[in-house]
């Protein structure tokens, strides 16, 4: 089952105590998304990722949290519904537990490895290019293939 958005980032800025930046919460995200489709799950959330300057994107989750800036994304979620307890959720508390101490910069670096399904879209300054989930597939193969 694939969760909306607005549900995984509210999940995930719970998780956190409202400590993560739109960055962080959007690094986050993708590596729970990649893991999640890598393992046959289907996509974690209802949204394609792009492939902007910073790395993996949600557009729409952007444009609710860019007005934070690099400050802590607070409680804007209203609409989100409860996942705790789904495979979803499950796969973010991984995420979380093995990335919560990295730096926004650290996210940024593990996005935009050459292991990456960013690097195989990207194009610098283009929005509206999709990162693929077949890219998200091969990208944990190979991520799953050096440990």
């Amino acid at each position: 089952m694939t969760v909306r958005v607005n549900d995984a980032a509210n999940y995930m800025c719970s998780k956190s105590g409202h400590k993560i930046t739109n960055l962080q919460l959007q690094k986050l995200l993708y590596m729970a998304d990649m893991n999640f489709v890598g393992q046959g799950k289907g996509r974690l959330v209802d949204e394609d990722f792009e492939a902007w300057d910073y790395g993996p994107v949600l557009p729409s989750l952007y444009h609710k949290c860019k007005a934070f800036g690099s400050k802590p994304v607070p409680k804007v979620f209203w609409d989100a519904e409860d996942i705790s307890g789904s495979d979803e959720a499950l796969m973010l508390d991984l995420a979380w537990e093995k990335l919560k101490s990295a730096t926004p910069g650290q996210l940024v670096k593990t996005t935009h490895s050459s292991l990456g399904a960013w690097v195989r879209r990207y194009v610098a300054g283009a929005r509206q290019i999709k990162i693929m989930t077949d890219d998200m597939i091969e990208e944990y193969a190979r991520r799953t293939s050096r440990t």
